[in-house]
């Protein structure tokens, strides 16, 4: 089994949308994006909206986060996935279940009550907290960057 093509991991609440779509996927390389969620993996209304973001080069698929650990290793070296989840504990699961993963790009993660704002775009609860810790423990580095062309900041200095 050989590891699969992903050449963009980003944390977005708002999954898949105009600017990860285009900047970063573009940025990236990719061809492929892959939205790992699973309440997105079940509602078609949801991806009919997110696929209309999605520019027509590039494929859409909507799997559940289980289902993205049992499939993406039989993915085709030409698919250069772009794999955008909600939270780090998403990417936690799916590092656990065995998809290799060592960067990814935090972007949006939206303040609501419990959580304190630690970037302009990301706020954190301490479950949050905990999984980049556990994420940073296993050899994931995690930036904050909502634009390519913004310097990265490793989340470690912010939490």
């Amino acid at each position: 089994m050989s590891n699969p093509n992903i050449v963009l991991v980003r944390i977005d609440n708002r999954l898949l949308h105009g600017q990860v779509a285009v900047t970063w996927s573009h940025h990236a390389g990719g061809n492929l994006i892959l939205v790992a969620n699973d309440d997105a993996s079940s509602d078609e209304v949801r991806q009919n909206l997110m696929d209309m973001a999605a520019p027509s080069t590039m494929a859409t698929r909507y799997f559940s986060i289980q289902k993205t650990i049992d499939v993406i290793h039989k993915a085709s070296p030409a698919q250069k996935i772009v794999l955008v989840v909600e939270t780090p504990q998403d990417v936690l699961q799916l590092v656990k279940g065995g998809v290799p993963l060592t960067q990814v790009n935090v972007g949006n993660m939206h303040f609501s009550d419990g959580k304190n704002q630690v970037h302009k775009t990301v706020s954190v609860d301490q479950s949050d907290i905990e999984s980049f810790r556990s994420l940073n423990e296993m050899g994931v580095q995690c930036t904050i960057q909502r634009v390519p062309t913004e310097d990265p900041i490793d989340i470690m200095s912010v939490i």
